[in-house]
């Protein structure tokens, strides 16, 4: 028997315990009989302001991650979502095939959705290789984004970084600050803007800017939730939330 409430899909979350963003901004895109269930990442709302406090960070998610895994999947999920982006990208491209292969198998082989491959998912959709990036990062964040972007062979033409000093700090950025960045990043060669950072809350956001640009406008939290519906067979239209989930 399927599950009285999620019976097309059961999508396991995991992300930290400083996100305040992602959990309410997933449970907003689901379709009808798709359910979510978060797990939370046990870490501490440290300073990120240099690499040594970012590798803290970087270090308290890789500690925390395979619990947080191992108990979301206990409610038996088709799929699971990683909602979070620095560990995603801070090793680059070869580490980011080993760390997913390893959720994978703390999964019990079930999908796993990472930040990188559905940005790059989404990117490959849209058709575009030209882009501008905001992130929610300082520098030292920043970095490891442009250098995965690069190694993937995107054209990454701008970078935005709000310089959020810390995990639960993310999410206090406004509407007002991510509409001044799309208007920062955005220029007539840039063919996509992409949003990475899972604290951010930015899909209603990225819809509007959408509209007003005419042109792909990424927010991390609906790319990646976009990514485990179309692998895992849910195909439904979502409107609202921009062109990705409603044409693609």
């Amino acid at each position: 028997m399927p599950d009285s409430l999620g019976p097309r899909l059961k999508v396991g979350v995991v992300v930290p315990s400083t996100n305040t963003s992602a959990q309410p901004e997933l449970d907003a895109l689901r379709p009808d009989g798709v359910t979510n269930h978060t797990g939370r990442m046990v870490i501490d709302d440290d300073p990120m302001v240099d690499e040594p406090g970012f590798e803290h960070v970087m270090h308290g998610i890789r500690r925390s991650t395979g619990p947080a895994i191992r108990g979301v999947v206990g409610c038996d999920p088709d799929c699971v979502i990683i909602g979070v982006s620095p560990e995603s990208h801070w090793e680059g491209t070869e580490a980011h095939g080993r760390v997913l292969r390893a959720m994978r198998e703390t999964a019990g082989g079930r999908p796993v959705t990472m930040s990188p491959d559905a940005i790059d998912a989404a990117l490959t959709a849209h058709g575009v290789r030209r882009i501008a990036v905001i992130t929610p990062y300082l520098p030292v964040g920043d970095d490891p984004v442009r250098r995965f972007f690069g190694d993937n062979g995107y054209d990454l033409l701008r970078v935005h970084g709000l310089g959020m000093p810390s995990p639960a700090k993310i999410s206090h950025i406004s509407e007002t600050a991510l509409r001044d960045a799309v208007k920062e990043v955005d220029r007539a060669d840039v063919e996509a803007i992409v949003q990475v950072g899972t604290n951010v809350a930015m899909a209603r956001l990225a819809a509007a800017a959408e509209f007003w640009l005419g042109k792909p406008v990424l927010s991390n939290n609906v790319v990646l939730y976009w990514h485990a519906l179309r692998r895992n067979g849910v195909a439904d239209r979502v409107r609202g939330f921009g062109s990705l989930l409603a044409e693609h």
